[in-house]
């Protein structure tokens, strides 16, 4: 696309989602405010988005862990060869973490989900760092302020506009090849518009493109290139049929939370009256209520006779706010899932009682688990994947993904993982106690193998199949 084109599309895609924008302005206020917004009385909705974002966080990609592996994507006859292709994909994958944990990843990460929480959509940039970094990827939450965003022919969100301004300097040393003259260092230079837009093509994998928009010239292109991966990772809470961007938990709890702001608002109105009292005063000539202070000890003059300074019932009791105000905050919790998969504090919780909160945690994070195993995981693993084989950091074998498949071991992952595991060993339990006839069906060590993969054992503890039976021809 030409400078021209590149334009036109972002104010087109602007236009298209600035309807939202209000929408999305009010959840940010109520749930994550801005240090200008308009003061919120109550703070049941900011905590419980900081808790979700924080249980996301822990369940999906939990810093310092394995949260996932890579294992060969076609099914090979047991051997050798195959536990050499496990052990190089198991390298592959613990280089890839390791580089995770040298980056701010679970720094952006943790940014991306919050704003995901609130919007429901939520953009994050894995960038290749400079040589002599500490780790080879480098991430940025986006915010969606600045992300323009269109979806495409695969139902996924591959077309990112960028809007940024950058002073002259900020933008030779993002793209030193920028066509700027160097500022002088006595020059205070204006931010200029600049727009960055990832699109998809067919033959370059994703096309880049950087264009200045000064307003005064002509638009110039700035730097282009391409991407194997998308560097830009957009994905969303859930998605309505027709529409671009997701809706978010925050979004649906809304009108909880407007109506709860406000009660306690009312609240805090009545203790102030509570506290300080509605007073009357007759117009004697002596009282001057411009000076009367209400404080311990104070001497109030009245004339003789008057009834000077005397109290005003307060109209009404409050007290059914306190109930209304229970039932609001229960159902912004509920919303937010802060009640349902954060930590128990529960001292001394069985087994059972925690697989069964583990199941419930699948339950209500089934389809947006799903949603952000496409739409987030797998490609940023795919991105990082693409940096490091481009350093030689990992072996061309993962090239194409033709011969590894990424396998997810996430916390939130591994329940359904110990549901299968928990299910075999119940068959396999029954199958023994059915007899020696029953007994001599089941392959105990195909059965070991199975188990070690759904249940993630690391491949260095597993022997090859043609050597578990030395008797074997």
């Amino acid at each position: 696309m030409t400078p021209e084109q590149i334009l036109a599309g972002q104010a087109r895609a602007s236009a298209r989602r600035r309807p939202l924008e209000g929408i999305w302005q009010d959840c940010y206020d109520h749930a994550l405010p801005a240090p200008h917004a308009a003061p919120l009385f109550d703070a049941t909705a900011a905590d419980a988005a900081e808790q979700l974002a924080a249980s996301l966080l822990a369940e999906l990609a939990p810093p310092w862990s394995r949260w996932f592996g890579l294992a060969p994507a076609r099914r090979v006859a047991d051997g050798a060869d195959a536990q050499a292709a496990a052990r190089l994909l198991e390298a592959a994958a613990e280089t890839l973490q390791g580089h995770l944990d040298r980056s701010n990843f679970a720094l952006e990460l943790h940014q991306a989900f919050l704003e995901l929480v609130v919007t429901g959509t939520a953009v994050l940039l894995a960038e290749e760092a400079p040589p002599g970094e500490a780790s080879a990827l480098r991430f940025a939450a986006v915010p969606l302020r600045e992300a323009v965003l269109e979806e495409g022919a695969s139902g996924r969100l591959d077309t990112v506009y960028r809007v940024l301004r950058l002073t002259p300097a900020e933008i030779l040393a993002r793209w030193p090849a920028a066509p700027l003259a160097p500022p002088r260092p006595e020059e205070t230079s204006a931010p200029l518009r600049v727009v960055e837009a990832v699109w998809p093509d067919a033959r370059a994998g994703h096309r880049h493109a950087v264009v200045l928009d000064s307003g005064e010239a002509p638009p110039a292109l700035l730097a282009e290139g391409r991407f194997a991966e998308n560097p830009f990772i957009a994905f969303r809470w859930l998605k309505v049929p027709g529409e671009t961007y997701g809706r978010g938990p925050v979004a649906k709890a809304l009108p909880d939370i407007r109506t709860a702001n406000k009660v306690v608002e009312l609240i805090l109105k009545n203790a102030s009256i509570a506290a300080t009292g509605i007073w009357q005063a007759e117009d004697d000539g002596v009282l001057n209520p411009a000076t009367v202070r209400l404080v311990p000890g104070a001497i109030i003059p009245k004339a003789q006779g008057s009834a000077g300074l005397t109290p005003l019932a307060a109209p009404g009791n409050f007290d059914v706010s306190q109930i209304v105000l229970q039932d609001l905050r229960a159902r912004i919790r509920g919303a937010l899932l802060a009640d349902r998969i954060a930590a128990s504090d529960k001292v001394g919780m069985t087994a059972t009682e925690v697989t069964a909160r583990s199941a419930i945690s699948v339950r209500l994070l089934g389809a947006i688990y799903g949603r952000l195993q496409a739409e987030l995981l797998g490609p940023l693993v795919a991105r990082c994947l693409a940096i490091l084989r481009r350093r030689g950091e990992v072996p061309a074998l993962l090239a194409g993904g033709e011969e590894a498949r990424l396998v997810y071991a996430s916390p939130l992952a591994r329940v359904q993982a110990r549901a299968d595991a928990a299910d075999t060993l119940l068959f396999l339990q029954a199958a023994a106690g059915l007899g020696a006839e029953a007994k001599a069906v089941l392959d105990a060590p195909a059965a070991a193998r199975w188990l070690a993969r759904t249940l993630g054992a690391p491949a260095e503890i597993i022997r090859p199949a043609d050597t578990t039976n030395p008797n074997k021809e």
